[in-house]
């Protein structure tokens, strides 16, 4: 490869990267919107079981799309390249989803994972400020335990979460890929 191609290709890729990087910036400020939204309508005077329930589901949803993030980092495409061949569902989208590993684990992992930790951070906020008012009480405490209890479920959710994907990392992508196909969403 010629000097001229090499700068040609160095030009192109730094303004496909500056590119992505605006679109995860506003798929971020958008994707956030929308949850916080959901999450403040959901919890607007509500009680402790739908705090917690909102509480869950953003826990579980950072979760998940951790798993699908490292999934799709660590599988091999060849079983899929089979399947593509072949015809069969979730082939094709598996495929994109590995040739496009990077920006699929930059959304899962960082643009879903960190707002799905904010907004159960000020779901948390939501169930301290509740239980503050239902012992009469402003103690640290309350506040200390909630996090440590939030950050243990997410953190040790996570670790779990990574395990199966790393150990089972074909059968996530294909699931995922499946799920695409069924939605016509990795067309």
């Amino acid at each position: 490869m010629s000097e001229k191609e090499k700068d040609k290709n160095k030009k192109k890729n730094a303004g496909s990267g500056r590119h992505w990087v605006l679109h995860v910036f506003l798929m971020s400020v958008t994707l956030s919107a929308v949850l916080s939204f959901l999450s403040s309508t959901a919890l607007s005077g509500s009680g402790y079981v739908v705090a917690i329930l909102v509480l869950v589901f953003f826990i579980a949803l950072g979760i998940v799309f951790d798993m699908i993030g490292v999934a799709v980092t660590a599988a091999d495409p060849r079983p899929f390249h089979s399947m593509a061949a072949h015809k069969e569902k979730g082939g094709r989208e598996a495929i994109r989803l590995l040739n496009n590993a990077d920006r699929v684990s930059s959304f899962c992992n960082d643009v879903v994972g960190d707002i799905c930790g904010i907004v159960s951070g000020s779901t948390a906020a939501v169930i301290v400020t509740q239980l503050q008012r239902s012992f009469s009480t402003t103690s640290v405490l309350i506040s200390i335990a909630v996090t440590a209890l939030i950050s243990g479920l997410t953190i040790g959710g996570k670790a779990l979460g990574k395990n199966v994907a790393i150990r089972d990392c074909t059968n996530v992508v294909h699931r995922v890929a499946i799920l695409l196909n069924v939605l016509h969403l990795g067309q």
